[in-house]
């Protein structure tokens, strides 16, 4: 067992008072999903915090991605709660909001290793409430628009798409249905990765998740449509998440894929032609940018009876932030971190390509009822793509859901 003996002045009182009694150990429970099917950074962190002689031993648990929020809830319901948890940053604002979330604001502007003013704006606003910081971002992605180098200079095509009409017209050019080639792939699943993609869309024309009926909405989802209905784009877009359906472009099956940088190392190792990446695509030249924000945050529960010693802990995870990316193929949620180059040319340059979508990334959300949002959302992009309803008619169903659920 680790101890943190007693110093200084008790050391010279213990010929008087007789032995040293060694102070007891703190233990901080940490929950994730890291672990469950790789090694992740939460895992990792742990065991080599738990290594240290500082006196705090760390007992760490992993849980399924589908579980953590519910099997969380009911631990803060009663009583049992971890000291520390990392969610899905969406899932984040259900906690701060009630008051599940130790507010550490002050501890922040305290520590010498957290800065908020380091972090990117959307992942800060994800542990952000009410003007308090609830926690810190432990990694993050966001999507662009992976192109295959060798089709496009074979198509005569100069540079990557950077409008959605240049993306349709590339798609159309580079589309060979009857050789199984199709132009563009991207993630219209129904559920949190349909939104994850379509959300962005919403955001750079204009809206917002609490406003998803605007025009550049609705051309968007028509745009997809008629692609898929002429064979540009697979059927399977409506069923695929975002890791199978980019295994159609790496392997040679689509000349483009809306994805992001966790696909990075699976195209070093498994494309065998040119490819590159570029910023998702805006309505018009120069217009508003926006882009998905994915990954996790780290919160210490309002619940733990040792605050300061799960800061450390927090700390710690913070201080590892430059091996995110090396060791775990993932981004820092911070600027201020300096990321080194593999010397693989494709990689490094996906990479900034990434780290500079990241400005342009925003939250989904934060509200606490994000879940229920969410599913409106992907609802309405399922029921456009399948013909079911109009794209106006599927997005005034989801705002009329979305309204409820604000009001």
């Amino acid at each position: 067992m680790k101890t943190k003996l007693l110093a200084g002045a008790a050391l010279s009182a213990m010929a008087v008072a007789g032995p040293l009694v060694a102070q007891e150990e703190v233990t901080i429970t940490v929950w994730s999903i890291d672990g469950a099917n790789q090694v992740g950074p939460s895992d990792t962190f742990s065991a080599e915090f738990d290594e240290m002689d500082n006196g705090i031993n760390v007992e760490y648990r992993i849980l399924q991605f589908d579980e953590i929020v519910n099997e969380t809830l009911r631990a803060y319901a009663t009583g049992n709660a971890p000291d520390i948890v990392s969610l899905d940053n969406p899932d984040f604002a259900l906690f701060s909001s009630r008051g599940a979330f130790l507010d550490i604001t002050e501890m922040a502007e305290e520590s010498d290793v957290i800065n908020a003013e380091a972090y990117f704006e959307g992942p800060l606003n994800s542990v952000s409430w009410d003007g308090k910081l609830y926690g810190v971002g432990k990694y993050t992605d966001t999507i662009g628009v992976f192109y295959n180098k060798d089709m496009f200079e074979e198509a005569g095509i100069e540079n990557p798409p950077q409008t959605w009409a240049e993306f349709e017209e590339y798609a159309r050019m580079l589309a060979k249905p009857d050789e199984g080639v199709y132009g563009a792939t991207l993630s219209a699943r129904g559920n949190e990765e349909g939104t994850f993609q379509f959300l962005p869309v919403i955001q750079m024309s204009g809206g917002g998740y609490d406003s998803v009926n605007t025009e550049g909405a609705r051309e968007w989802l028509s745009m997809v449509k008629g692609m898929i209905d002429d064979g540009v784009m697979s059927q399977d877009v409506l069923s695929l998440g975002q890791w199978d359906s980019t295994g159609t472009f790496n392997s040679g099956n689509a000349a483009m894929a809306i994805s992001g940088p966790w696909e990075i190392d699976r195209m070093v190792e498994d494309a065998d032609f040119e490819w590159g990446v570029t910023l998702l695509p805006t309505f018009e030249e120069g217009a508003e940018r926006s882009s998905a924000l994915g990954g996790f945050n780290l919160g210490i529960m309002s619940t733990t009876e040792h605050p300061e010693e799960a800061f450390e802990v927090l700390e710690y995870f913070v201080s590892q932030d430059h091996r995110l990316f090396p060791e775990f193929g993932y981004l820092p949620t911070r600027g201020d971190v300096e990321l080194p180059q593999s010397g693989i040319e494709e990689k490094d340059a996906a990479l900034a390509v990434f780290q500079e979508q990241l400005q342009y990334a925003q939250p989904r959300g934060p509200h606490p009822e994000w879940q229920k949002i969410s599913k409106a959302i992907y609802d309405a992009e399922q029921a456009a793509l399948t013909g079911q309803m109009t794209p106006d008619e599927a997005l005034s169903q989801a705002q009329s859901t979305i309204d409820g659920i604000l009001n």
